[in-house]
């Protein structure tokens, strides 16, 4: 087991890190939760951890919050460090914000079960462990998107939001899909959240899914994310630091 914790960032509640910290822990890693959703200060040296992880949240990357500024330093300095970087839904934005990109509305909200298509051709393959063209399940609420940062390699793509995952310099990772919900965190999301899913599903918004086919199966569809993401996570901790 690594003698340093990977840091895993919560910034609201229903932005809980779900399967995250039981996958990094089935990998061997050790896990320290920080909870900015709680006012804990963002860490001003990122070598005292092996990685660090990035969780979703309603806000954006442009709102005037000091942990948004705070946590995007944090990640260059992992990048000089080569400390590895993963973020999910708000923490894929701040990855891409962080390294120069861009992060804006996307065309449409993306809420509920939509495909990822991979892409990437052998990068794609050694993160997904899948062909490109392969369609992944996933949870996604946002509606904002990232653009790419400069030398970073699209490994997702989607109907409704073209950039859903990047790999940088082989060892940072965003993802713009929830693969990390659990049951609890679907039930949580549409309890808060529910009145602007249906308000999108009835505006005919393509990229929302329907209540009811948002409550299907999610057992069997969290419990399969738990299994890709465990992949993705399976190499990224290669270049966590001992």
């Amino acid at each position: 087991m690594n003698m340093k914790p990977i840091a895993v960032f919560q910034h609201t509640e229903v932005g809980a890190p779900g399967s995250v910290i039981p996958i990094l822990e089935s990998l061997g890693m050790r896990c320290e939760l920080i909870k900015v959703v709680d006012g804990q200060a963002v860490p001003e040296q990122a070598g005292n951890y092996a990685g660090l992880v990035f969780m979703g949240g309603y806000m954006s990357v442009h709102d005037p919050l000091p942990w948004i500024a705070q946590e995007c330093a944090l990640i260059r300095h992992a990048d000089l460090l080569d400390i590895p970087v993963a973020g999910h839904c708000l923490g894929s934005q701040l990855v891409a914000f962080a390294f120069g990109a861009n992060v804006h509305k996307n065309v449409r909200s993306e809420i509920g079960w939509q495909e990822v298509v991979v892409e990437g051709g052998p990068v794609g393959l050694d993160w997904w462990g899948e062909p490109e063209g392969s369609v992944i399940p996933a949870f996604q609420w946002h509606g904002d998107t990232f653009e790419l940062p400069v030398g970073a390699q699209r490994i997702a793509t989607g109907a409704h939001c073209a950039n859903q995952a990047f790999v940088l310099r082989g060892m940072h990772l965003a993802m713009q899909s929830h693969f990390e919900m659990t049951p609890e965190l679907v039930e949580l999301s549409l309890e808060r959240n529910g009145t602007q899913l249906e308000r999108e599903y009835e505006r005919g918004n393509p990229a929302v899914t329907s209540m009811e086919e948002t409550r299907r199966n999610v057992p069997e569809r969290t419990q399969a994310m738990a299994q890709i993401l465990t992949q993705l996570y399976s190499r990224w901790v290669v270049n966590c630091k001992p």
